[in-house]
């Protein structure tokens, strides 16, 4: 849901910035490598020494680059596979910073194992996520279903909660116990969604098989 509306409604507002940015002679794979690059420094300097509100932030300034990175292709006319590749690899890279970030707080200062482990899993759950679609299709099946919590959801929950719960730091009360929460919702609802993608897989590779099989 939120892929559907949500990235419609920022790529509307980001189109004048991506036409900036073309007449200024950057190029879309710059602005993926740069979003990345930001993303992933924001979650590892800042979300292993519990700033989760300043890590916050400068994740969420660098991950509109998600946004941005596309519209400038379409506008130049560039859009090629190459981009597409390089876009969805790096998008993987900055969210296992994210959730290893999270991992590494309750590894260390954050002093809980369990939610270390539900952050680990949220991490390779994610990617799990992704790989099921992506795997299914080169197999020449749609993976005809998004699932509970996709990558918009994640991120979304995820960096919400983490920004609240850093307000602790600035004296606001009764906020640190959302991050837990949020992980264990990112947790379920991916393993929620790989379930639901692979039902979905194996029934379109039923039905693809049955031709074949009437012969």
């Amino acid at each position: 849901m939120l892929n559907k509306y949500a990235r419609a409604f920022f790529t509307r507002v980001l189109t004048p910035f991506a036409a900036l940015l073309l007449r200024w002679g950057v190029s879309p794979d710059a602005v993926t490598l740069i979003g990345t690059a930001g993303s992933v420094a924001g979650a590892l300097l800042f979300f292993p020494w519990g700033e989760f509100f300043w890590g916050t932030i400068t994740i969420t300034l660098f991950i509109f680059s998600d946004l941005v990175d596309g519209n400038m292709a379409r506008q130049a006319g560039s859009s090629s596979k190459w981009g597409a590749f390089l876009d969805s690899t790096l998008d993987r890279v900055a969210d296992a910073a994210i959730f290893g970030g999270l991992a590494l707080w309750y590894a260390g200062k954050g002093d809980n194992d369990l939610l270390c482990a539900v952050a680990v899993f949220c991490l390779a759950s994610g990617q799990v996520v992704s790989y099921t679609k992506a795997r299914a299709e080169s197999l020449g099946l749609p993976c005809n279903v998004s699932g509970l919590v996709e990558r918009a959801e994640r991120l979304v929950i995820s960096l919400v909660a983490a920004g609240v719960a850093g307000l602790h730091t600035f004296g606001v009360p009764y906020v640190e116990p959302l991050l837990p929460v949020a992980l264990w919702l990112v947790a379920v609802g991916s393993l929620v969604t790989v379930v639901q993608r692979m039902l979905t897989v194996r029934r379109e590779a039923l039905e693809a098989a049955e031709p074949r099989e009437a012969q």
